[in-house]
């Protein structure tokens, strides 16, 4: 017996399915056309009596979109070069001091001083994300500001990963800045930057 038919047989005779790997059901329909492959998912199996189902290891459907993520796998030799972790995320802005306003009265975030700020030929800043970074770039910015989605979350973004998503609420509340709430009611909260770089805060335990 095929590795596939051992595993399309689990779903046959009961309407629970008891594996040792984490397992998500996502309905087929869900999934854009352009991500049912074997490259999205490490494991599909289909079966006609499981009603449009597929059993996916290893992958798991986003509530916010239409975005097939990927759980942490070992890729071998696919990554054979060695990723460690996101080292900083690049953003542009018209105005370094307006948007370090933003970033360091309203958001609260550090500059790195030891990053060089004058090493490039544009004005900068860099600011601790955790152990990561946010560098602030003061160059034109080829994205309109206008006829943007209202909701970040359909847009480009940065995530960043916080304690206390009702405090950040709180804060854009006693500040007057906008933003939107996550769709599928997890605790995240999605707001825009004095030049529309959309950003994504969402709760985790830690």
């Amino acid at each position: 017996m095929s590795h596939c038919s051992s595993m399309a047989s689990l779903l046959t005779p009961a309407p629970t399915v008891h594996l040792q790997n984490k397992v998500n059901l996502v309905n087929v329909s869900t999934i854009p056309a352009n991500l049912r492959s074997t490259k999205t998912c490490q494991t599909v199996v289909r079966n006609s009596r499981s009603h449009g189902f597929c059993l996916v290891t290893k992958a798991k459907m986003s509530v916010e979109g239409e975005l097939m993520v990927k759980e942490p796998v070992s890729v071998g030799e696919k990554n054979d070069y060695g990723v460690v972790s996101m080292h900083h995320v690049g953003v542009l802005c018209e105005n370094l001091e307006r948007s370090l306003d933003f970033y360091q009265n309203l958001l609260g975030l550090e500059i790195n001083e030891a990053r060089p700020d004058d090493k490039l030929p544009y004005r900068g800043a860099w600011l601790w994300v955790g152990s990561e970074m946010i560098h602030l770039m003061e160059l034109p910015n080829p994205d309109p500001l206008t006829g943007r989605p209202e909701h970040g979350g359909r847009d480009r973004h940065a995530c960043i990963a916080i304690r206390d998503v009702s405090k950040l609420k709180a804060r854009f509340d006693k500040a007057g800045h906008p933003y939107t709430l996550s769709r599928s009611g997890r605790p995240a909260i999605f707001t825009r930057d004095p030049d529309a770089n959309a950003l994504e805060f969402t709760q985790v335990d830690v």
